[in-house]
């Protein structure tokens, strides 16, 4: 009889130890993750609505810092640049330098060195029709700059309104701060990468870390309540359980 209550004893212990090192192993993950986001990414308030509907006026997003060497057509970056006011703004990654980007196509499409790209998540014009652009341009990208246009073409103050200026419109990578990973409120999630430019050289760039590191935080909460709530919960059944026949006899063999 003595041996079966030290048994259950051994299993209280043996949940303590779990529940301590769920907890423990939670922290890590949730507060690391906290820690791991604020050294990757820094968050921005969209202002305008230039990148619309991909990214609404006011939306709260996540931006991963990068070095401007590593942008690729189709990121939607954060940059910041004297000539465009020198605050902080959101555009897409029409081409890079030595590209020749124009529009329009016969179907109203952006083509990059000669290839039409499909653009969907422009927004339509008033008439229904999605064009690229409402005006006519081909620029030569200077070597180490990039041409920006919003998604929202009709209203966006982009790299087609500073051509007159010296790179045509472009900006240097090293004006860019940071890429768009997702948007977080409204809750919208990751942004894709466009498959339009994949067939162009160099490809598109691979999605953020953003994921895996919301994953982290979200397990590592749960582990946190999960170990955390371990013992009250063992001691809520300890004390609700019914006491069987031979309990008292039990009770004095431990004695």
């Amino acid at each position: 009889m003595s041996g079966k209550i030290r048994t259950q004893d051994g299993h209280g212990r043996l949940g303590s130890v779990l529940s301590g090192l769920a907890v423990a192993v939670g922290c890590v993950l949730f507060l690391g993750g906290f820690v791991w986001g604020a050294l990757l990414y820094q968050p921005y308030t969209v202002p305008s609505d230039s990148m619309t509907p991909t990214i609404g006026v006011g939306s709260k997003i996540l931006a991963q810092r990068i070095d401007g060497d590593e942008v690729r057509r189709g990121d939607v970056v954060v940059f910041t640049d004297p000539l465009w006011g020198g605050a902080p703004m959101v555009k897409r990654v029409a081409a890079v330098g030595g590209d020749t980007v124009a529009c329009c196509g016969r179907d109203g499409r952006l083509t990059v060195n000669g290839t039409p790209v499909d653009e969907p998540y422009l927004r339509p014009g008033p008439d229904g029709r999605t064009v690229a652009s409402g005006t006519e341009f081909s620029v030569t990208v200077p070597r180490g700059n990039l041409f920006l246009l919003g998604d929202d073409r009709h209203t966006s103050l982009d790299s087609r309104t500073h051509m007159e200026e010296a790179g045509q419109g472009s900006v240097p990578r090293s004006a860019v701060v940071s890429r768009v990973d997702a948007v977080v409120w409204p809750a919208e999630g990751l942004l894709d990468r466009p498959t339009g430019f994949a067939g162009l050289p160099g490809g598109i760039s691979e999605p953020g870390p953003v994921r895996p590191l919301l994953v982290a935080i979200a397990v590592g909460a749960i582990l946190v309540l999960g170990g955390g709530a371990y013992g009250p919960v063992a001691r809520l059944f300890t004390r609700r359980r019914p006491a069987g026949p031979g309990a008292r006899d039990r009770e004095k063999v431990g004695t």
